[in-house]
């Protein structure tokens, strides 16, 4: 359930906006996503598993907040974002 470092250093090379690049809204949207995809998976086996569903939903909520940002500043960049990662319909 928990993401590996090396699927972390993947995934973060895929959305660096230069070269060390760890932090930015892209990286921090691609994790999120990532580990939210996990987690909904995990919860689809364990439908009683509530304190996840908790933690899931702080995920989401993170994510929005960071995508919220996202689209104010860069709409661009926020566009692209949301395609790569097929999030948002």
């Amino acid at each position: 359930m928990t993401l590996t470092q090396e699927r972390k250093h993947e995934i973060i090379d895929g959305y660096q906006v230069h070269d060390t690049d760890t932090g930015s809204v892209d990286v921090q949207v691609a994790v999120l996503t990532e580990r939210i995809n996990r987690l909904s998976n995990h919860l689809k086996t364990n439908k009683k598993d509530h304190s996840s569903r908790r933690g899931l939903l702080q995920m989401i909520g993170r994510r929005k907040r960071l995508l919220s940002y996202l689209r104010k500043e860069d709409i661009a960049r926020y566009q692209n974002l949301i395609q790569r990662l097929g999030i948002r319909g």
